[in-house]
């Protein structure tokens, strides 16, 4: 495997295109009043590339596309939420990417937790967040919670108390807020997860 420069450019450009429409979007709050049809509509567009490129190329990983071109994929994958079953596929190219040290253990580690989030089961590594019913910005229900901190070190990832006061600082400057209702935006988001085939 060679390093592809189109292919990299690419990525990057895709990346550019999602942070900046967030950028604007985060601005004005709209952001966070569900999933906005723009984010969606990127979302939905990078995600149909990235398949094609898997078909054509395999996994974008370090030796294709680059350090830089290789973590674009895996945000582009991370956010193709509308897409369970290339979400579903990307963990397992992730993953054995990062066993032949193409991609670090902690892409695959969020991006594994975020399937859990979006299947309804608890997740592994304590990556994936949303307010709780206290108003707190807190890490959605874990699996083994007492094991946690061990399988972040394993994935490089810090321990969970230290990302946790890192995250509720970094909401704090956004103009993100608790939800009015808690109970309305879990049945939102349960509604949505089913509706886009990530639960029956």
């Amino acid at each position: 495997m060679h390093n592809n420069e189109v292919l990299r450019r690419e990525l990057l450009a895709m990346i550019a295109e999602d942070e900046s429409l967030r950028e604007e979007l985060a601005a004005d709050g709209s952001l966070f009043e569900g999933y906005h049809p723009r984010m969606k509509e990127v979302h939905r567009r990078n995600a149909a590339r990235l398949k094609r490129m898997i078909e054509e190329h395999g996994w974008p990983a370090r030796s294709l596309v680059g350090e830089d071109g290789a973590k674009a994929a895996w945000i582009i994958v991370q956010h193709a939420i509308g897409d369970p079953e290339l979400q579903r596929r990307g963990l397992r190219l992730i993953k054995e990417a990062a066993e032949g040290g193409e991609a670090p253990l902690w892409q695959a580690a969020m991006l594994e937790d975020r399937i859990c989030m979006f299947e309804g089961r608890p997740q592994l590594y304590g990556t994936q967040y949303d307010w709780d019913e206290n108003g707190e910005m807190s890490p959605l229900a874990l699996e083994d919670p007492a094991g946690v901190d061990a399988r972040r070190l394993r994935a490089g990832l810090p321990p969970l108390a230290e990302n946790t006061e890192c995250m509720r600082a970094e909401v704090a400057r956004s103009k993100e807020r608790p939800p009015l209702d808690y109970a309305k935006r879990q049945k939102e988001m349960d509604d949505w997860a089913r509706s886009a085939g990530w639960r029956k």
